[in-house]
């Protein structure tokens, strides 16, 4: 079994920073995906970015060049850094692991940016 827990949402003003980290316990393979989605409210659930094993990394558009993925493989933790917010990032920020064909799923945490 595989536990997701992340940490650092908040409110913060437009152009402010925020730094999200999403520690993984339980049966962690060394080969695994890390990433996060976002659910803003009355919206689909988005992914947005992406974390290998071996640190390889993919964005999506609209967080390109604001945002930054990154781990620490040997503490089971990734981070996300998240600069130049605006309204429009407000959600519930979700980490997932993916591994051995599974996914799993932390349980949010709210990310609010003041106009």
């Amino acid at each position: 079994q595989v536990q997701l827990v992340e940490s650092g949402g908040g409110l913060v003003q437009a152009g402010g920073s925020l730094r999200l980290s999403c520690a993984a316990s339980g049966s962690i393979f060394s080969a695994n995906v890390m990433g996060w989605y976002r659910q803003a409210p009355g919206k689909q659930r988005e992914f947005f970015a992406v974390i290998t094993s071996g640190g390889s990394t993919n964005y999506v558009d609209s967080v390109k060049g604001r945002f930054t993925i990154s781990r620490d493989t040997a503490k089971n933790k990734v981070y996300l850094q998240m600069n130049s917010l605006k309204p429009e990032d407000t959600a519930v920020y979700y980490c997932y692991l993916t591994q051995g064909g599974k996914d799993y799923w932390g349980q949010g945490t709210q990310v609010t940016v003041s106009s």
